[in-house]
């Protein structure tokens, strides 16, 4: 067993980076060294304190800096660590540091080094925890600024601009992020193919960080400049993270299918890395699909399929489902039953809209057998307020949606015949037609003749129709009940 397993089994999966350290192969060295480190080993669930003691004393052990003394000081810093000894840990990482110039190979140095910062990353649970994570890098990039490792360099920098954007301090994180850009580039300030897979996750982070701040405008430029990448294999988290803001972005300009189509890349790629972040992206991708207005289930694909009934994200099924039935009162029942659906701010900044389009949908269905209704009848059958259904019914009508007449007075809307301005139109139309036959009928070669008679023609067949119209219709048309009477509000008369 490595010197890192047994941290493996005592913390879980986090700690999966420790997997790939050889230190298991075993270089030689004093048998009293070697019985001092793996005792302590066997000291550490136990007895932590004991443990960093028996590991620091090994060092003390060789006659020169040696992989057992290396070994030694990794263990101790990681128990430190997690008892929260961080002065003593920054203190004794210093000290590892002098061993990765000559004691140990630069390969083992630096993959040692890099999984250290992973541990320190993943374990900091407190800002004093982040401030020594942050000394942690700072004295890394030191030791190694003269080694001149620039993949160690790159790593470390993305780790500190990572902590600076968790802790909002975007000024930093500009910085930094711009001095990382730089370094990703050739001397010509092309992208160098080299490092693609650092250059899209500095993309990453910057995008994050325009996300937050909320510059849409840089955030665009950027997403798009990522997506030239084509050189880097990077990891899949990476990508989500990428395509999860653009999702965002396209939703801010109300461009659901681009949306729809990133968020689904989102959800994709944070699969395959096993992060939990695609759970959110899913309810995401459920509701670009209610703002598109889609019939398609969201749920039909293979890669969303065996997540249909996962209890995190039943809210949104329902949603989806209600939402495509045309059920509004199963969808408001679902809102008001998973209030913490609306933990979520971006999901808050657009139910609404998706709100919205059901409750619209939901008063063209309800007024469509009536001439005439109340606008508080509305708000009783849909349990809204009279400001929005109001709100609803002056975008119907402006959008020629719905044919009619507001009287804010008696809180009443007047619904105009179709069948009437459709007849109208036609009677119109019949006349001009009419007109334009009279040349041809008295062809005489006098235009200005011509021209009153097809006036008079077409006034008095305009007339003769309306007359004829008005005469068939009786007055307001209007739904019939099985008693011949025109259907208003139950209980109430339509206008007359």
């Amino acid at each position: 067993m490595s010197d890192d397993d047994d941290f493996m089994q005592d913390s879980g999966e986090e700690d999966y980076d420790f997997e790939y350290e050889d230190d298991d192969e075993e270089q030689g060295g004093d048998v009293d060294i070697e019985n001092k480190y793996y005792n302590a080993k066997q000291m550490k669930a136990d007895n932590p304190e004991e443990a960093i003691d028996e590991f620091l004393g090994v060092p003390d052990l060789e006659p020169e800096k040696g992989d057992w003394g290396f070994k030694g000081l990794k263990q101790a810093i990681k128990l430190e660590f997690k008892l929260k000894r961080y002065s003593k840990a920054i203190e004794h990482y210093q000290t590892l540091l002098t061993y990765v110039k000559s004691a140990v190979t630069r390969n083992y140095s630096e993959k040692s080094i890099n999984n250290m910062l992973d541990f320190i990353e993943k374990h900091a649970e407190d800002e004093e925890a982040h401030q020594c994570m942050e000394k942690f890098y700072s004295l890394t990039l030191e030791s190694f600024q003269s080694t001149n490792n620039e993949r160690l360099w790159l790593k470390t920098n993305i780790k500190l601009a990572r902590l600076w954007l968790d802790r909002k301090e975007y000024r930093q994180l500009a910085d930094k992020l711009q001095e990382l850009h730089k370094a990703c580039q050739k001397d010509d300030g092309t992208d160098d193919p080299s490092k693609g897979t650092y250059a899209l996750e500095v993309y990453s982070l910057e995008i994050l960080m325009y996300a937050e701040t909320r510059n849409s405008k840089r955030l665009k430029a950027l997403y798009q400049r990522a997506l030239r990448v084509k050189s880097a294999v990077p990891h899949p988290k990476i990508m989500g993270i990428i395509r999860e803001c653009g999702g965002k972005m396209h939703m801010s300009e109300e461009s659901w299918k681009e949306a729809q189509s990133d968020f689904f890349e989102s959800f994709r790629n944070y699969d395959e890395a096993g992060s939990l972040q695609r759970i959110q992206v899913l309810k995401y991708l459920v509701l670009t699909t209610m703002l598109m207005g889609s019939d398609i289930n969201p749920f039909e694909s293979p890669e969303t399929k065996p997540y249909k009934n996962d209890p995190r994200i039943a809210a949104m099924t329902d949603l989806v489902d209600a939402y495509q039935r045309d059920d509004i009162h199963g969808y408001e029942k679902v809102l008001q039953s998973n209030k913490d659906l609306l933990a979520d701010q971006f999901i808050a900044e657009n139910i609404d809209e998706v709100t919205r389009n059901m409750r619209t949908k939901a008063v063209l269905k309800l007024v469509a057998p009536y001439t005439r209704f109340s606008m508080r009848f509305i708000c009783k059958q849909l349990d809204i307020s009279l400001v929005e259904v109001q709100d609803i019914l002056g975008y119907l009508i402006v959008g020629d949606k719905l044919r009619g007449k507001i009287n804010q007075e008696a809180g009443t809307v007047e619904i105009e015949n179709n069948a009437d301005s459709e007849r109208t139109s036609a009677m119109r139309d019949w006349s001009n037609a009419v007109g334009s036959l009279w040349p041809s009928v008295l062809n005489d070669g006098a235009d200005s003749g011509q021209s009153a008679s097809q006036m008079a023609i077409g006034e008095w067949a305009l007339n003769r129709g309306l007359s004829d119209l008005g005469s068939m219709n009786g007055g307001d048309r209007g739904p019939k009940s099985r008693g011949g009477q025109k259907r208003g509000l139950p209980g109430k008369p339509s206008l007359k």
